[in-house]
């Protein structure tokens, strides 16, 4: 099988992927609400050295919002719109601020596939956690995210990212097939000259696979043991059979060096610059 034979390569992501079995098994690994790796612990990692007190924040992804109430609360930003392209997941954001008392302060917004719905220079921050992957044309997101910030206004996120270039291995390629969803990938060099092309400065990339590679084992580990019971009294025997196999296969490509996770960080210069055309 091919990269071009597989369906969810090159595609951007659909409604409906994060089925209620998946939503529910990642919570169980990643804690309540997240649905990406390392949960609040890695939000606090890619955050490091930044500080976004008062900023107003736009969240590319933001799924079930845990990360979008972290922002407001811990980070202090003075407010959050999230933005997904799944009602289910927006509804869950909604449910989640209003228990929070949060509504005022964080919200979000049903996408498309293409240009953001936000005038120019609308956000302090833009922020992403392991969502862009599910974005094919990355030239034309990261254009997107210059044009919504303000002058000096800063790019922060982290991706799922690939080693090297070229076919994916079988290997990936089973390991898409397991997980089901649009994954669509560069490498930490490609995402950073990307990003330079479309005008930031300041970029700065850092390389996560090792921490991922260690944590993913010992999450399989968990998942075997005693993790086992309640995932299978929450989704089934069947899926839960199903996501081990998809964690089994997560860790082959971790240690192959085929899955690579990253941090972004970028700043939108303050006065117009050069960049690639």
């Amino acid at each position: 099988m091919s990269a071009s034979e597989s369906e969810k390569i090159g595609k951007p992501s659909e409604p409906g992927e994060y089925d209620e079995g998946m939503l529910a098994m990642l919570q169980i690994i990643w804690g309540d609400g997240f649905l990406s790796p390392g949960g609040a612990d890695e939000v606090a990692r890619v955050f490091e050295g930044s500080d976004i007190s008062g900023c107003e924040v736009l969240d590319i992804g933001c799924g079930l919002g845990a990360v979008d109430e972290l922002l407001v609360t811990q980070y202090r930003a003075s407010s959050v719109v999230g933005v997904d392209i799944d009602p289910v997941l927006l509804q869950g954001l909604r449910v989640r601020a209003e228990r929070a008392g949060l509504a005022s302060r964080m919200r979000g917004v049903k996408v498309q596939p293409g240009p953001l719905p936000f005038a120019a220079a609308s956000f302090d921050v833009v922020f992403s956690k392991d969502s862009l992957v599910q974005i094919p044309d990355k030239p034309a997101i990261f254009a997107e995210i210059l044009r919504v910030l303000r002058p000096g206004g800063r790019f922060i996120a982290s991706d799922w990212l690939r080693g090297g270039s070229g076919d994916y291995s079988a290997e990936m390629l089973e390991f898409f097939r397991l997980e089901g969803i649009a994954y669509n990938m560069a490498t930490l060099g490609e995402s950073a000259a990307a990003l330079r092309c479309a005008g930031f400065v300041d970029v700065e990339i850092r390389d996560r696979h090792a921490w991922y590679l260690e944590l993913a084992q010992h999450e399989l580990q968990a998942m075997e043991g005693e993790l086992e019971p309640m995932i299978v009294g929450r989704i089934g025997a069947s899926r839960a059979r199903h996501f081990l196999d998809n964690w089994r296969q997560l860790v082959v490509v971790l240690d192959r060096g085929e899955l690579r996770p990253g941090h972004l960080k970028a700043v939108k210069p303050s006065v117009a610059q050069e960049y690639c055309g």
